[in-house]
């Protein structure tokens, strides 16, 4: 043994030797090789030793770099952008949290559910009613500290998720599918005739006032509010796509995958599919509910007739624009959802007769929705991976250039 550990190492060099000029141990591999700051050799990006290394959050020194990056850029982007595009952004970065929950139950974990704008609007609601006036026109509890009722809107949220996930492990496919639908129904008709909590239809109610330290983020003050309101966003953002990541990568990531594929075979294995399936649904109503509290704050006002079937609608094209079972590919498909009515509007300056008029047609509204069905039908068509797989062919394009194989 000890002949073929000399014959790996290179010549002049002993098994306890040290680095020539750092006087301490240099990492080796098996074979001898140096390795880099990620335990692979050097030169090698690719090469796994361990499964545990494959799983590492940043397994390249590409990925870490990359995505230090974009979150630096991200942080900045506030001082080169107009504070209307912020608002877009800002609403995109919430869209993306929901976007995220619904990921995770049907990318990940493979359940069909329908029904997020339920979950959203619980958690709306829950927040207005935790941080609202006690003397104003709707229930309020007075709780304007923001960790209070963002946690509050997703706990609610989760309990609902925790009623309903008993049906996902009797049900499954297109009949979960139509049982979760009817959620959304059932929450349009209860937050529209619940009037002390919602408003009631056409009336709705104020958004809670994010105050953070001592400072009303919904006023200007050294920085403007769309800018203080991105940048509270985004650390939620950052967070949530955080912690979805580890899950995905995690014990329970593992079995959603197993449940996703087959659950049958998933069970055979062992893998409970009652307790998992549970978990992916309490997790993602979760992530809903805080969505659906920040979307308040993002609107500064809501109506209980906007929690439909549309908005459900909108999830699901952003899991499926962006890429099923990816987290960076939620968080494209949700900036790009976010910008749509501002991408419509634009159109007017190029398409002539495209009105801006709702009562007139063609108009913005109604190029609205063609790009929303007529984005999730070329994706789905061309590009299943969605905006995530354009992204991977063109990293594989630049990494094979000048090859074509």
């Amino acid at each position: 043994m000890s002949q073929l550990v000399s014959a790996a190492e290179p010549h002049g060099t002993s098994s306890g030797s040290t680095g020539p000029a750092s006087g301490s141990p240099t990492p080796r591999t098996g074979t001898g090789r140096r390795t880099g700051f990620f335990g692979r050799p050097r030169g090698r990006p690719e090469l796994y030793s361990s499964y545990r290394q494959e799983q590492a959050l940043f397994n390249t020194r590409a990925k870490a770099l990359g995505a230090g990056l974009l979150v630096l850029i991200a942080i900045l982007l506030p001082f080169n952008v107009s504070d209307d595009l912020l608002r877009i952004l800002g609403l995109g970065l919430v869209l993306a949290i929901g976007g995220i929950g619904l990921n995770l139950i049907t990318g990940y974990a493979g359940q069909i559910s329908l029904g997020h704008a339920f979950f959203v609007g619980v958690g709306a609601y829950t927040a207005s009613v935790v941080a609202g006036d006690p003397e104003g026109r709707a229930l309020g509890l007075g709780i304007t500290f923001i960790p209070a009722w963002i946690l509050a809107a997703g706990a609610m949220a989760a309990l609902c998720g925790v009623i309903v996930a008993p049906l996902a492990t009797r049900l499954r496919g297109l009949y979960l599918a139509v049982v979760t639908l009817g959620l959304v129904f059932l929450g349009t008709y209860v937050f529209t005739e619940w009037s002390s909590v919602t408003g009631g239809q056409g009336v709705g109610r104020e958004a809670p006032r994010p105050v953070l330290f001592g400072d009303d983020l919904t006023l200007d003050s050294a920085f403007t509010s769309d800018q203080k309101l991105y940048w509270f966003f985004l650390a939620l953002l950052l967070i949530g796509a955080l912690a979805a990541r580890n899950i995905a990568r995690s014990r329970v990531g593992r079995a959603f995958g197993a449940i996703r594929d087959r659950d049958i075979a998933a069970g055979v294995m062992g893998v409970d599919l009652s307790r998992y399936k549970l978990i992916a649904f309490t997790v993602s109503s979760f992530y809903a509910g805080v969505c659906g509290s920040l979307l308040f704050v993002a609107n500064r006002h809501f109506g209980p007739e906007q929690f439909g079937l549309i908005m459900s609608i909108q999830f699901v094209a952003i899991v499926f624009i962006g890429g099923a079972a990816t987290i960076s590919g939620t968080i494209m498909g949700a900036l790009l959802i976010a910008s749509l009515p501002r991408i419509s509007s634009e159109m007017t300056h190029f398409i002539p007769f495209i009105s801006t008029a709702p009562n007139v047609s063609p108009n913005i509204y109604e190029v609205e929705a063609i790009l929303y069905g007529g984005l999730i039908v070329a994706f789905l068509l061309f590009e299943p991976r969605g905006l995530y797989g354009i992204w991977l062919r063109m990293r594989m394009y630049w990494k094979s250039f000048p090859f074509t194989y």
